[in-house]
């Protein structure tokens, strides 16, 4: 299942967009060029400018995109429009899935700073709701920890080679994709840190 495309994806513009984002995930955005992307879109190098100007802004449009997109799509979970049985995991996944190798690219070339800081938004809300019923009072801001669940997830996407390499699947396949999924969910779901553990080394930071 995939989230309702824009009626913008139906245009060029949206065609440029889609061929910028793979050119900028395989070739990095030095590598990429105007004139590559244009043959990927089926349009002119002149009509990637009029709509973008530069290469820099079309790699704005990019990252503006999927801020977008996963916004949408917690906007769709938060208003419960999504069918019951769908997993959440699942969608989100899927819908991000496609953009995973510019995710990783961009991150490792010091951009996507506006889809990194709007998972780091989304992930303060959820955040927010899961210290409703926290026991212990969080020791650190509820930015800080959304700041680094999101650089966490992130990173499978930056080191998908040296993962591939150790688990000897590719991440970014489906069977890959479904190992990964499977081995999140066990280590969320068992924390390797007790909650008398995890204030004893609290206790011994703030001592030292």
């Amino acid at each position: 299942m995939a989230i309702e495309p824009d009626r913008e994806d139906l245009t060029a513009r949206a065609r440029i967009r889609d061929a910028a984002l793979r050119h900028f995930g395989e070739h990095g955005f030095e590598r990429a060029t105007i004139r590559g992307i244009a043959e990927t879109a089926g349009v002119s190098s002149g009509l990637v400018r009029h709509h973008f100007g530069s290469k820099e802004a079309l790699r704005e449009a990019c990252d503006d995109y999927l801020a977008k997109l996963v916004r949408r799509l917690n906007d769709q979970v938060l208003a419960d429009t999504l069918p019951s049985d769908v997993n959440y995991v699942a969608v989100a996944r899927a819908a991000l899935g496609p953009y995973q190798r510019y995710v990783a690219r961009a991150l490792a070339e010091g951009r996507a700073e506006v889809v990194f800081d709007e998972l780091v938004r989304l992930s303060e809300g959820w955040i927010e709701e899961y210290d409703r019923s926290r026991p212990d009072p969080p020791p650190v801001s509820r930015k800080a920890r959304a700041a680094v669940v999101t650089a966490m997830a992130l990173s499978v996407s930056v080191l998908h080679q040296h993962i591939s390499r150790a688990v000897d699947v590719e991440v970014f396949s489906p069977e890959g994709d479904r190992l990964l999924a499977r081995t999140l969910i066990d280590i969320y779901s068992h924390p390797m840190l007790s909650l008398e553990d995890a204030a004893k080394y609290q206790e011994a930071l703030d001592q030292g």
